[in-house]
């Protein structure tokens, strides 16, 4: 298989398409090798617009997804990221290469040792990830300048909002089948944030997110 054709197709046939336009995104998509993240099993599927098995009933978010939120995070060289959810390490390894420093926190214990593995084969310094429940957040490490959550939550976590930093911003896919957007989150005062939901899209849930009440009162 041609990996840099196959590359190069991503970039072009799906993610270009999808607004992603920003020029050093498009730039780390075309460097950070997307194969070396994907178990071997499927290493065909690598490029394709797909969510991709990863093991553990996880998946890795279709190219697309990874790319608008990596362009909508806007992270930069002196911001500290929480990252929930590490899975293959791929998007770690994305948003390290424009952060300070990456903390990636994985429940599963053999997903967090995969993600460990391809991020010091691809001599990634700056990103740990951590064995951890992601839905309790890193408090101690907060505040954070910017969280991404790498997979879907029925609403958006209000533990995680407290631990981003004035000025900071969340990017989740929130929502439940079969309606769920993307959410930009920006916190704009210590009581005060800013919500958008730019786009829709779909991706695997994250572990131990509660559900929102049906019932209001």
């Amino acid at each position: 298989m041609n990996f840099e054709q196959a590359r190069f197709n991503m970039i072009e046939q799906q993610i270009r398409p999808w607004n992603v336009l920003d020029d050093q995104v498009l730039h780390l998509l075309s460097v950070v090798k997307r194969e070396d993240f994907v178990p071997l099993a499927h290493k065909a599927l690598a490029f394709a617009d797909m969510e991709i098995p990863i093991g553990r009933g996880q998946c890795m978010l279709a190219p697309r997804v990874e790319a608008r939120l990596l362009q909508d995070a806007a992270v930069q060289k002196h911001e500290k990221v929480l990252e929930v959810g590490a899975g293959s390490g791929y998007l770690t390894a994305l948003l390290a290469h424009q952060a300070q420093r990456v903390i990636a926190l994985e429940i599963d214990p053999e997903l967090a040792g995969m993600a460990r593995s391809n991020l010091q084969r691809a001599g990634i310094h700056n990103a740990e990830v951590r064995q951890f429940d992601a839905s309790v957040g890193a408090a101690a490490e907060g505040p954070f300048d910017v969280i991404v959550l790498g997979g879907c939550v029925p609403e958006a976590p209000q533990n995680l909002l407290a631990q981003l930093k004035v000025g900071g911003r969340l990017l989740a896919i929130v929502g439940q089948e079969p309606v769920m957007r993307a959410t930009i989150i920006n916190r704009v005062s210590e009581t005060e944030f800013n919500t958008r939901q730019p786009w829709d899209s779909s991706a695997p849930k994250l572990l131990n997110f509660p559900a929102p009440s049906a019932f209001r009162f």
